[in-house]
């Protein structure tokens, strides 16, 4: 299964392989007229009419899944929600059958989240179908990072030559990864910050991106900065000292982001866990878009979903 059509367009969004940054800027300015239909009294386009996508979650999701469904209803396309809890997979059916049998329907496209790392390329091998990665373990969730790209791009205009601070738990994040991928693609510097139990160094390797445990450092001169979700588990599995401990260091609140770039944004994946990886200050003030980033997914994936089942250069 090759990345792209016989176009030479991406076939799935997986992750950035096989994406130039002329076709990511593309879903980009494609993004802008979502947006505009998002802001019409009837918020419905014929784009997609007659073709039928089918989100398969296998790990649970709020804004995912439900970004993913309003997006493809949006374009008038069929939306087949697929649980994986009550279907044949409770009964011991593989992921290769179970995607067969949704093909054998005339399902045009999947929308997968999955646990497992890879989930989504076995599909996309399995259907013949586009295939959408809404999260495969922690490798990649591409349409966050492209929604998060967007957000960015539509606070300054472009991202060519803008530093972003990604802060928190780098080691289990599948959005950190993705947007380590894209965002130099489109320009923009990457720094990793987290305690060093939740950094990998080799991230550090990848074009445009930087890692260091020092948050101060991180965040400085930064025109954006991200908190991830810090997981109850983490604490549990003895990854910090303690709560407490990565609260006082890590916390993205007022004191860190004074030392970022005069006017920058505060951004967050979600879902929150208040005051301890983002101070509710943050997360309710001024420089928070947060709520904008959800408001961008839906355009974002609007975007996406049409260039890969019947966009053109």
């Amino acid at each position: 299964m090759t990345a792209a059509g016989i176009s030479g367009r991406p076939r799935n969004l997986l992750d950035f392989e096989g994406w130039s940054p002329e076709r990511l800027q593309g879903l980009l300015e494609s993004s802008d007229t979502m947006l505009q239909v998002l802001s019409r009294p009837v918020k419905k386009v014929p784009a997609l009419q007659g073709l039928s996508v089918c989100t398969a979650f296998f790990e649970n999701s709020t804004r995912t899944k439900i970004s993913f469904e309003l997006a493809a209803k949006r374009m008038s396309a069929d939306v087949v929600s697929f649980a994986a809890s009550s279907s044949s997979l409770s009964k011991g059916e593989s992921l290769r059958d179970t995607i067969e049998t949704l093909t054998s329907y005339q399902v045009d496209a999947y929308v997968v989240r999955h646990a497992a790392s890879g989930a989504a390329h076995l599909v996309a091998r399995y259907s013949g179908k586009p295939v959408i990665n809404a999260g495969d373990g922690r490798r990649a969730h591409p349409t966050q990072a492209l929604l998060d790209a967007y957000t960015i791009r539509q606070e300054y205009g472009d991202l060519k030559g803008k530093k972003v601070a990604i802060i928190g738990d780098i080691l289990h994040s599948r959005v950190a990864r993705s947007n380590a991928e894209l965002l130099p693609k489109l320009g923009a510097e990457v720094v990793l910050c987290g305690p060093a139990t939740l950094l990998p160094l080799e991230l550090g390797q990848m074009p445009g991106v930087t890692v260091t445990t020092n948050p101060l450092e991180a965040v400085r001169g930064a025109h954006a900065v991200m908190a991830l979700r810090l997981q109850h588990e983490r604490m549990e599995g003895g990854y910090l000292a303690s709560l407490q401990d990565y609260i006082d260091t890590y916390q993205v609140n007022s004191a860190l982001m004074a030392e970022a770039e005069s006017g920058a944004i505060a951004l967050h994946p979600g879902p929150i866990n208040r005051d301890v990886e983002i101070s509710s200050e943050i997360a309710d003030g001024e420089s928070s878009r947060i709520l904008k980033q959800v408001e961008n997914g839906q355009a974002v994936r609007m975007a996406v979903l049409y260039s890969l089942l019947v966009g053109r250069d």
